[in-house]
């Protein structure tokens, strides 16, 4: 087995619209770049090549968590050097906790000798973003280990999740540099949903798997809207209609808030219109005098992954 090994793990969208906290998609870029070295010393051992200024303690670092959760089910004395390159920004809303999370537990499999399956990974990984969200959710952490679409049915009382193969799309997301608290975000949700809303709802959910597994790109677009999360997040992030609209002009399929916002994600048939979308919704927040940054790439078809040595 290997001393070290080096992670790509990716950024993810989560919610996609009509899937609240049970649909996630990988992206091929950004990423982390997680370095994790065996130790003979026990306890871990964090260093952040970042800007970020994130902990380096492991108990309030959610990779360090993540790993210190896989340590308890390992019986053999065991340490880490942790080193993590922060290329998606914390607050981004593609997933920046998720990645690393996901990467640090990818490569201490590695280090094992790969011997936690994919299922127990995300468990170990939701207890990193429980530090930085407050609860254990995988709609991040899905898509960050198995790569593609992924379907979280359930987390208690064990891991359902459905990993789905995506059809060749590419994304553009827009993230405008304002600060959207999940705290916030989720306090402006309704209580209760009238049924025929729901129903609507549950309908375009089925639409959106269907559309996936078929690589059905209208269905996909018509059923990536939202009639309850969305509209309630609207006021929290200025620009956002705006951006929808010039998106879809330019020629997106469909898309929506990712996660909790503040980014924006739109799926596409092709690089160009992705290109073309990207602009599209950047120059909304150029005109409103608001920073932001703008990714395009294809989805990503794997989770986070060991890499050849740079």
């Amino acid at each position: 087995m290997p001393d070290s090994v080096l992670v790509h793990s990716p950024a993810t969208l989560s919610n996609l619209g009509c899937g609240f906290d049970v649909f996630g998609l990988a992206l091929a870029e950004p990423y982390d770049i997680i370095r994790l070295t065996r130790s003979d010393k026990p306890g871990i051992r964090i260093q952040h090549h970042d800007p970020y200024n994130l902990p380096t303690d492991p108990l309030h670092n959610v990779a360090g968590v993540a790993l210190l959760a896989l340590l308890k089910q390992v019986p053999e004395a065991v340490g880490f050097e942790l080193e993590i390159t922060k290329g998606i920004k914390p607050g981004s809303g593609v997933g920046s906790s998720a990645a690393s999370a996901a990467g640090a537990v990818v490569a201490a499999n590695a280090l094992l000798g790969n011997r936690f399956s994919k299922m127990q990974l995300v468990d170990f990984a939701m207890e990193g973003e429980a530090v930085a969200s407050g609860a254990r959710h995988a709609d991040n952490i899905a898509p960050a280990i198995f790569g593609g679409f992924t379907v979280v049915r359930a987390l208690e009382p064990v891991i359902d999740i459905i990993a789905l193969p995506a059809p060749p799309l590419w994304v553009a997301v827009v993230h405008p540099q304002i600060e959207v608290k999940t705290s916030d975000s989720r306090k402006v949700l309704p209580a209760t949903v009238p049924l025929g809303l729901a129903v609507r709802q549950w309908a375009n959910v089925a639409g959106l798997v269907s559309g996936f597994l078929l690589a059905d790109y209208d269905l996909i677009g018509r059923s990536l809207d939202d009639y309850i999360v969305e509209p309630a997040r609207l006021p929290l992030i200025p620009g956002l209609a705006e951006a929808r609209m010039r998106a879809l002009a330019a020629g997106a399929i469909g898309g929506g808030i990712s996660g909790s916002g503040p980014s924006i994600f739109m799926l596409n048939r092709t690089e160009a219109t992705a290109q073309a979308v990207g602009e599209a919704m950047g120059s909304v927040f150029t005109e409103l005098k608001i920073e932001c940054n703008v990714y395009v790439g294809p989805v990503g078809t794997t989770g986070a992954r060991a890499v050849e040595e740079e």
